[in-house]
């Protein structure tokens, strides 16, 4: 019962912040691989009594407490990136798609809420790398090394628990891929854009293109816009793997170590000749220099 009173209770607070038009530090935009700082409302002179819940629609759960009377949790998923201020501000590391949600700083002294909640939406700008001859994504990086000729399809995505007709046609958020310069990639024939939305990825925009030479070390950027104001965005560079750099680096290598071998032999092998003819030479001096009486005579038969 309680998981449901507060899914409802979350659900009032989303609609409260699109009836009001809530903005501001309580909505705060960030790309995964980033890090990031959520703040509370210090009520106290310390942050023994702060506690920190997070909530999300992907599942019935309910909320979760990860901070407790300013202690970590240790059976969250999140645990090792979560750091508490002394502020009681919330920090999180290296922030992933699964981050994005709704947060609340909360303080208790004996069981009673002291000052107002510090409630924060947090929103995600993901990339995912989808290659051509795989169905598998390259998450959580913004550089891939792969050769050019492929066709290649950058999916740029928000994850936020609002709606995409409010966060679009009510608020003006757009979402758009431009090269280095900040050009709208959209003017180029050479990239095919679209966009689409689905339950947990707001606004979902595609760039899909075959790969040329040129393009090694190339940027693109992924941005999300609210009006004029830039609210964040995501760098992705493609470095070029080639196998006949590769190849030929192996093939390198091993002549390397041939010469190497080489010079040894030819630094070791002389002075061991020489050492065997001295001694050699010194073993056919004492034959020689044996007196006449110790030489052996043939046998001579009748």
């Amino acid at each position: 019962m309680s998981d449901k009173c507060d899914m409802c209770l979350l659900g009032l607070i989303i609609l409260s912040s699109l009836l009001t038009g809530t903005s501001g530090e309580d909505h705060v935009f960030i790309s995964s691989g980033e890090n990031v700082h959520l703040s509370c409302n210090k009520a106290l002179p310390d942050c023994t009594s702060t506690t920190w819940i997070y909530s999300s629609f992907r599942d019935s759960a309910g909320t979760v407490e990860l901070i407790t009377g300013g202690i970590k949790k240790n059976d969250t998923e999140r645990h090792e990136r979560l750091s508490l201020e002394s502020d009681c501000s919330l920090n999180i590391k290296n922030v992933t798609e699964e981050d994005y949600g709704f947060y609340s700083c909360r303080q208790y002294v004996n069981g009673q809420k002291q000052g107002p909640d510090a409630d924060v939406f947090l929103h995600v700008l993901h990339v995912s790398l989808f290659l051509s001859s795989s169905s598998s994504s390259s998450s959580s990086s913004s550089q891939t090394e792969i050769s050019p000729g492929r066709s290649v399809t950058l999916s740029c995505q928000l994850y936020s628990l609002f709606s995409c007709d409010y966060l679009v046609s009510s608020e003006g958020f757009e979402m758009l891929w431009v090269n280095q310069t900040g050009v709208d990639l959209k003017t180029d024939s050479r990239y095919q854009i679209s966009s689409s939305s689905d339950q947990y990825h707001c606004i979902i925009i595609t760039l899909t293109t075959t790969l040329l030479k040129e393009d090694d070390n190339r940027e693109w950027r992924c941005r999300l816009t609210h009006g004029e104001q830039l609210k964040t965005s995501v760098r992705y560079t493609v470095k070029y793997s080639d196998p006949g750099e590769t190849e030929v680096s192996v093939n390198a290598g091993l002549l390397y170590r041939v010469i190497v071998t080489i010079v040894e032999i030819a630094v070791f092998v002389p002075p061991t000749v020489i050492l065997l003819q001295i001694i050699c030479a010194r073993r056919a001096g004492r034959k020689d220099s044996r007196p006449p009486e110790e030489i052996e005579m043939p046998t001579i038969l009748e």
